[in-house]
């Protein structure tokens, strides 16, 4: 039975208070005051739940671009080793002279010098590029260093945009969760890895798509995963989940929509560079076929030990396999378990399966799996494991490359410490894996379901009856249903405590 307390007429009834569900929630509440009280007020007064989201996500970016203030000022600069001993790396202000931004030169179409004859990105972070070398007002007469941080200073607002959206859209995502939002804008590896290169951009649009398939607008989803998709290749895997639920369900109207969205708004933007400029359009998918067994990737690991290479041939028809036997997996799990799995809960299952099995993990990557990790298993305790292990990974690369790139003076980790930190993101993300597929066998262990909600991030599927399914259970219902009897009614877990993780 759910306490007095939780069906007190002063609490909005459709907001879960996380510090009365999560022991970790509601011991850092302490620093503001200790856990809500049996007659707060929840979304009244001006500081909403998504005012204070999107206040918290603007600070913690900001202390992340505190941290890169010595290489701003100098280290990118001067030197190679020092932007690494700082760990205040970024591709942003080097690509700019590196990719032609500098020279004026246009992305796709204009040859660049050097080793990389084209732009190395999707359609749409080259224009995401493009337009901050626009409106990076320095004058070329200026010196380069100063025209470098301005670039790298109007790429960073545009980015903090893209990281409130982020914050934002997961917020929203889950109507009666919306301090889920936090994890996202409390996430250190968010602040830290930022503003090291242009992922942001699609992790916002895939946020935004999962808002859209919440709220039933299937075409509006498949819209943003297509946008997503020309901008960075993962949004394109959420798909595939997709496909399993709606087939579970039955729902194969609301996915002809949502793949027709996306495969039309990908197509606008690529069709036209494709046309006008196919070299310069080809040059990022034929470079990350090309590219060798890089930093972060067990492969690397492989090569390291047994000092022998393996032909980057092998390694991309190996990882494609691997990904293959895992997206099986994962859709065998989709239809066998007993209820159907959540949407977000195999999106990032699937995504976390294509980064466990790449040739390369920069540490930007991270920010694929941040908001889904928030919608999938948004428990304290796992996030925080999860994002500490990624944060020694982010050292940990930093450290390696400042040891090889320092001469006789080796400052930074060796070869074997660079190992460790790359186990320990593979460990910290088998962990949530592993937490999150524990959730789909026992709903009753998943803090979304926990108090007695199907899918809120499922839209169509919220509470849709399985038309298709190894297992056949009793459907679960939507909480958009009436029950058959007033009163709150809980299926999946025990309002009454603290949910147990």
């Amino acid at each position: 039975m759910p306490s007095a307390e939780d069906t007190s007429v002063h609490q909005e009834p459709s907001v879960v208070p996380p510090t009365r569900q999560d022991e970790i929630a509601a011991a850092g509440s302490e620093l503001i005051g200790g856990p809500a009280g049996r007659w707060a007020r929840f979304g009244s007064g001006p500081l909403t739940p998504l005012r204070v989201i999107a206040l918290v996500a603007i600070g913690m970016f900001a202390l992340g671009m505190v941290q890169k203030i010595p290489c701003y000022d100098w280290a990118w600069f001067r030197g190679t080793s020092s932007q690494y001993t700082h760990a205040c790396y970024s591709d942003i202000p080097h690509l700019f002279v590196g990719r032609g931004f500098a020279d004026g030169l246009v992305p796709y179409f204009d040859r660049l010098g050097g080793d990389m004859a084209y732009l190395e990105y999707p359609v749409l972070t080259g224009l995401f590029m493009q337009v901050a070398s626009w409106l990076t007002l320095t004058p070329s007469s200026d010196p380069v260093q100063q025209r470098e941080q301005m670039y790298w200073m109007v790429n960073a607002g545009m980015l903090m945009v893209c990281a409130v959206i982020v914050a934002l859209c997961v917020a929203r995502t889950h109507r009666r969760r919306p301090w889920d939002g936090l994890l996202v804008a409390l996430a250190p590896a968010l602040a830290l890895t930022a503003t090291i290169n242009w992922d942001l951009l699609a992790v916002a649009l895939t946020a935004a798509a999962m808002l859209m398939w919440s709220r039933g607008r299937n075409l509006a989803f498949g819209v943003l995963i297509g946008l997503a998709t020309a901008a960075k290749l993962y949004p394109v895997l959420l798909l595939g989940p997709l496909l399993v639920l709606c087939w579970r369900a039955g729902k194969w109207r609301a996915y002809g929509v949502a793949l027709f969205g996306a495969a039309a708004a990908w197509l606008l933007v690529n069709v036209p560079v494709m046309a006008y400029a196919p070299e310069g359009w080809k040059k990022f998918y034929t470079f990350s076929q090309e590219r060798q067994i890089d930093y972060g990737s067990f492969w690397l690991i492989i090569t390291q030990r047994t000092g022998r290479s393996i032909d980057v041939s092998t390694v991309n028809t190996a990882s494609v396999l691997m990904m293959i036997v895992l997206c099986a997996g994962i859709a065998g799990l989709a239809l066998a378990a007993r209820h159907r799995p959540r949407f977000a809960q195999l999106a990032f299952l699937v995504v976390a399966a294509f980064i466990l099995t790449n040739k390369v993990y920069s540490p930007q990557y991270v920010l694929w799996l941040i908001p889904l990790a928030a919608l999938a298993r948004p428990r304290w305790r796992d996030f925080l494991v999860w994002q500490a292990c990624e944060v020694v990974y982010f050292l940990g690369i930093w450290f390696y490359l400042a040891y090889t790139t320092s001469g006789d003076k080796h400052q930074g980790l060796p070869q074997e410490g660079y190992q460790v930190a790359i186990i320990l993101h593979l460990l910290g993300t088998l962990y949530l894996c592993a937490v999150i597929v524990r959730d789909i066998l026992r709903p009753e262990r998943d803090p979304v379901r926990y108090d007695g909600s199907d899918d809120p991030s499922g839209g169509v599927l919220d509470g849709a009856p399985d038309r298709t399914a190894l297992l056949q259970v009793r459907p679960h219902p939507s909480r958009n249903t009436a029950p058959a009897v007033e009163g709150p009614r809980v299926e999946w877990g025990s309002a009454g405590r603290t949910a147990s993780g």
